[in-house]
Order: C-alpha cells, then sequence, then structure tokens
C-alpha cells in the first residue's frame, strides 16, 4: 500500500529544521543549533502546518536575543540569497522560512518597532513570501504599511512587488482578513498590474477576483480603465481579465460578458435534449444541443446543474461547455456526458428530480429535468 504524501511532513521535518538552526548557527556564534533542534522537533509531528510554523517562531524566541532589533538583526543576517531574479514565475521559496516571518509579525508588530519589521518583512519575502505576515502589520497600522508598500509596488525585486498585491488580497487563503477597501488597494493594483512579471499579475488578477465576489461592478470598471490606459502588453491584459472575471464569468454577469466581447443575442438554439430522464448515481447523464448564429456572433456557453440538497431544495452549480465564434447561418452541434459521481468529496448526491440548464452569454435558455436514483 502506497504511504499517503503529508505536506506538513514534506515541507517542516527533523531535516529542514536543522537547516533552519544551521543558517541561524552561522549568523550568531552564540546560537545552540542542537538545543534549539531538541526543543522544536521534541513536539514538532504532533502539530498542523500552520501550528508547526508557530511553534518554531515560539522557540526561536527562547534562542534569540531578547532584544528584538538584534533578534531580527540575527535573523536577516542568516537568511540564504534571495531568489532567483530572473524567474517570473511559480517561485514561492521555501516553506521553513516562514517562521521568521511569524517571529517578526509576533514580535514586531509595535510603533517603535514598524520600520525595523517592515524593512525585515521586505528581506524576508525575497526568500519565501510574507503574505500572511505582511497581513498582521496592515491590521494593526494600515495607513503606515500601506504608505510603504507603496514604495514597495515599485521595487527592482518582483517578489516584493507581487507582496503588495498578495499582501493586501481579501481572501488570501489561509489567513485571517484586513481592514481594507477596493479603494485603499485600487492605487497599488493600478500600478501593478502593468507588471512584466506573470507571478505579478497573476496576483493582481486572483485579487481582482476576490473582490469581484462582492464588487463585481469596480472590478468590471478597473479592468475598462486600465484597457484606456494602455500600460500593459494586450495579450497579457487580456489572460489578466479572463483570470480576474472567473468567478463573474461563471456568475453570467452581463457588464463582465459585454466586456469579454459576449454581449450578442445573435443565435437560436434550435433544441436542447437529454438522452435519459432517469439515471443512477454514478452514471453519466448525456444531453445536447444545436444552435444557430443569426448573425457573426461570439458565444460562451455554459450549462447549470440543479443538484438536489438533503433538505430536498436545489442548489445551482456552473458548469463551462463551449466558448466559441460562429458566422452568420452557421450552426453548432454540442454533446457532453456528465459523470454525476456517487463518491464526490465536495458534495452528496441525493436522489429526486434534477434539472440541467442551458446558459448562453450569462442568459439562462432551455432546461430539461431528469430524475437520480441512489
Amino acid at each position: 500500500m502506497t504511504e499517503k504524501f503529508s505536506l506538513k511532513d514534506h515541507l517542516f521535518n527533523k531535516k529542514r529544521v536543522a537547516y533552519l538552526a544551521s543558517l541561524l548557527a552561522a549568523a550568531d556564534k552564540n546560537f545552540d543549533a542542537k538545543k534549539f533542534e531538541k526543543q522544536v522537533t521534541s513536539k514538532l509531528l504532533e502539530l498542523e502546518l500552520k501550528d508547526r510554523i508557530r511553534w518554531i517562531a515560539a522557540v526561536l524566541a527562547d534562542h534569540l536575543p531578547k532584544d528584538y532589533e538584534k533578534a531580527v538583526a540575527i535573523i536577516i543576517k542568516a537568511l540564504p540569497p534571495p531568489l532567483d531574479p530572473t524567474k517570473t514565475d511559480d517561485d514561492f521559496g521555501e516553506f521553513i522560512l516562514a517562521p521568521f516571518g511569524e517571529y517578526v509579525a509576533t514580535h514586531g508588530v509595535t510603533k517603535d518597532c514598524l520600520d525595523v519589521s517592515l524593512e525585515a518583512i521586505k528581506e524576508l519575502t525575497k526568500r519565501f513570501s510574507m503574505e500572511d505576515a505582511i497581513r498582521y502589520f496592515l491590521r494593526a497600522f494600515p495607513k503606515e504599511t500601506l504608505k510603504v508598500m507603496k514604495t514597495w509596488a515599485k521595487d527592482e525585486n518582483y517578489h516584493v512587488r507581487r507582496l503588495v498585491s498578495e499582501g493586501t488580497r481579501p481572501l488570501l487563503p489561509w489567513s485571517g482578513r484586513v481592514p481594507l477597501s477596493s479603494a485603499d488597494t485600487s492605487p497599488l493594483l493600478n500600478t501593478l498590474h502593468a507588471d512584466k512579471t506573470r507571478y505579478v499579475t497573476r496576483s493582481v488578477a486572483n485579487h481582482l477576483n476576490d473582490i469581484a465576489k462582492k464588487e463585481p461592478q469596480v472590478v468590471v470598471d478597473t479592468l475598462r480603465h486600465w484597457q484606456k490606459m494602455g500600460k500593459q502588453d494586450q495579450h497579457e491584459l487580456i489572460w489578466m481579465t479572463k483570470h480576474a472575471l472567473r468567478t463573474l464569468i461563471k456568475q453570467g454577469h452581463t457588464d463582465t460578458l459585454t466586456l469579454l466581447g459576449y454581449d450578442s443575442a445573435a443565435y437560436v438554439v434550435k433544441n436542447f435534449a437529454v438522452a435519459a430522464t432517469e439515471i443512477r448515481a454514478g452514471e453519466v447523464v448525456s444531453f445536447e444541443t444545436t444552435i444557430t448564429a443569426t448573425a457573426d456572433t461570439n458565444l460562451l456557453i455554459d450549462y447549470v446543474m440543479h443538484f438536489v440538497k438533503k433538505n430536498g431544495t436545489t442548489a445551482p452549480k456552473v458548469f463551462k461547455w463551449k466558448m466559441v465564434t460562429l458566422k452568420v447561418g452557421e450552426e453548432l452541434i454540442l454533446t457532453k456526458n456528465h459523470r454525476l459521481k456517487a463518491d464526490a468529496t465536495t458534495f452528496t448526491l441525493y436522489p429526486g428530480e434534477h434539472m440541467v440548464e442551458l446558459q448562453i452569454n450569462g442568459t439562462k435558455t432551455l432546461s430539461k429535468t431528469f430524475t437520480i436514483t441512489i
């Protein structure tokens, strides 16, 4: 039997702790690497991933000078060389350095330490993304931290620039919220959207997708503004736009689809049919449609499955089907086999009458029902 992969054990283990200790010992002759390793590993394996970061940071506090500035100086001296500046994407860094950021965020969020702490975050993020650590400072000192991040948005190091977008994201995974509005971060994104590094522009697009979940029109207006600015390469801006609007596209948000060129109703749906009306869980529901263009048009074709919930009500889920450009009079025939997974990990299938609905350019057209039996 294959042993299950453990991310927490892969990222935080005795070998990685020894590596961290070696860095600190090389930076400070008084640092007791063996004692540090022993204390960390005494309870490391019983903790979950984020708790391991917190635990290592707590042990650091026992082994570094009590004077915060002296402790931070040792941490900075202990850092390995910055990540390769010639790369442009997917260079997140080493997780074992995350406790350094946690230490700074735990002990350095004070008015007196702010300058030292933010400079430390800047150096740390060149080795491992400090998107979680910076949020402690955004919560405690939002005005001061944003002022510094405004200068970081133009830094020569793309990891520092990315931190400006990623660290201020409204819905950053694995992290607490920050007290910032879209108006607070808009000036930063206006600068960063023109970045030449995909690692940065992906973060900007993800940031906009977060905003879209509460303020869709703000995102559409922002992207229109960036189109008019003309500072980003056209192909990159098209990619960013689609990535930023992915949630709104699924929702069929009208202004979003207009922005993407899917604003025409120049088509006729000739048929929409389900092959079988009674299907067992684990089997396939098959359906097809025929669409004819009445003028040259772009079509974004989705289907919406309305799944029965435990309480008998239904919940819709949008699935992508086809993006296509049709000439006037051109006919499109689409077929789809959607497997009704009986062992899905994200939801449970319940018996009863379900519905599949055809959605074109955000507009729901025809629908058909079918029954699932268990």
